[in-house]
C-alpha cells in the first residue's frame, strides 16, 4: 500500500487540502481481475469486511438461523434497540447468555443510540458492541457442534479453523497472516481482489448455504449495518447486491452477475472509503442515484457548514 495512487483529494473551498492513496479492484464472474487501481495481489486485513464470509462458515457447519438473526450474524451494527434484541435472542436459541460472549464492550455504534444509550447511564456492554451478532453466531455454532464454547476465539479452535478454510476457498488464496480483529476474533490478510472475488461468489449463488447468506443480507440491510448507515441504503437501493463495510476504511461489494469490488484506503480513513467505492460502481455502471449519493455524501466543513467535499480521481 505505500506505493498506491492517490484514489481520493480533500477539496475545501476549491482547493486540494489532502489526499487519500488506495487500491481498488472489480473481480469478474469467473474470479479474473477486471478492472484494477493499484495492485490487488498484495494481502489486506478484510476487518469486518469478512464477516459474511464468516457467516457462510457457521451455515455450513449448522447454524440454522435465517433472516434478520443471519443477517445480524454478518454484522457490523449499530447498535439500535432492534440489533439488541436479536442478538439475545441468537444466545437464547442456543441456551447462552450475554454472560458467554467475549467480544469487547462498548457503546453503540449509532450516534444517535450511542448518545441516548451514554445519557441513561449505561456502561459499555458486550451485547451492544457492533460484533455482538457475529459472537453471538459463533457461539451458537460452537454448541450446536459440541465446541468448546470458553476457547472460541482462539485460532486453533475448530470453528476459527473452519472460518480460515472458508476464507481460502472463496479468495482463492491462503491467509499469509492472522492476526486479533477489533472484537478479539481472528482476523486474515488475504490479497484484495480475493476479497472481491468471495463477495462476487456470494452475491452470485443460487441456492445453498451461500444463496442464503446473501438473502439474508438483501432481506434485512438494515441489521447488516443500521438505519443511518450508508451500506443499508446500498443493498436496499441495488438489487440482487450485498456489501459489507469494514474497519480501516474497507468496503467489499458483491453483484448478482457474479461480479465482485473492493476497496481500501491506505490510510485507513473512513471518509474516502464510500466515495471511492461510489465511484468505482459507476464506472461499471451501477448508477443508482440514492445508493451512490448516500456514499457520495463526505462534506468538508467550515464553520460548521459545507466548504468542499471528498472527490475521488482517477478511478
Amino acid at each position: 500500500m505505500t506505493s498506491s495512487p492517490v484514489v481520493a483529494h480533500v477539496v475545501r473551498g476549491g482547493f486540494v487540502e489532502s489526499v487519500h492513496h488506495g487500491l481498488a479492484v472489480v473481480t469478474a464472474p469467473d474470479g479474473s481481475v477486471d478492472l484494477e487501481v493499484g495492485d490487488s495481489s498484495g494481502p489486506i486485513f478484510p476487518r469486518s469486511s469478512s464477516k459474511p464470509i464468516q457467516a457462510l462458515a457457521m451455515v455450513r457447519h449448522g447454524l440454522d438461523t435465517t433472516g434478520a438473526l443471519l443477517s445480524l450474524a454478518c454484522s457490523s451494527h449499530s447498535g439500535e434497540d432492534f440489533h439488541i434484541e436479536a442478538a439475545r435472542a441468537i444466545l437464547e436459541r442456543a441456551g447462552l447468555s450475554e454472560a458467554d460472549l467475549q467480544n469487547t464492550p462498548d457503546h453503540p455504534y449509532d450516534e444517535v443510540a450511542r448518545t441516548a444509550w451514554i445519557a441513561a447511564g449505561r456502561p459499555k456492554q458486550s451485547i451492544v458492541q457492533n460484533c455482538s451478532g457475529k459472537h453471538a453466531s459463533m457461539l451458537a455454532t460452537c454448541v450446536l457442534n459440541g465446541w468448546d464454547i470458553g476457547t472460541y476465539r482462539d485460532p486453533r479452535h475448530p470453528l476459527q479453523v473452519a472460518i480460515a478454510e472458508t476464507v481460502s476457498e472463496l479468495a482463492g488464496a491462503d491467509p499469509v497472516a492472522v492476526a486479533v480483529d477489533g472484537c478479539g476474533a481472528p482476523i486474515h490478510a488475504i490479497p484484495l481482489a480475493g476479497l472481491a472475488r468471495s463477495f462476487g461468489r456470494l452475491a452470485a449463488a443460487t441456492d445453498g448455504p451461500e444463496a442464503r447468506v446473501a438473502g439474508a443480507i438483501r432481506d434485512f440491510p438494515e441489521y447488516l449495518g443500521g438505519t443511518r448507515r450508508d451500506v443499508t441504503t446500498l443493498i436496499r437501493q441495488v438489487p440482487g447486491l450485498i456489501a459489507k463495510d469494514g474497519a480501516e476504511a474497507v468496503y467489499a461489494v458483491g453483484l448478482p452477475d457474479g461480479r465482485g469490488i473492493a476497496v481500501k484506503i491506505a490510510d485507513g480513513s473512513s471518509r474516502a472509503r464510500s466515495v471511492v467505492l461510489a465511484a468505482v460502481l459507476r464506472r461499471i455502471g451501477v448508477t443508482d442515484d440514492v445508493a451512490l449519493a448516500a456514499l457520495e455524501h463526505q462534506p468538508v466543513l467550515g464553520h460548521g457548514q459545507p466548504v468542499g467535499a471528498v472527490v475521488a480521481v482517477d478511478i
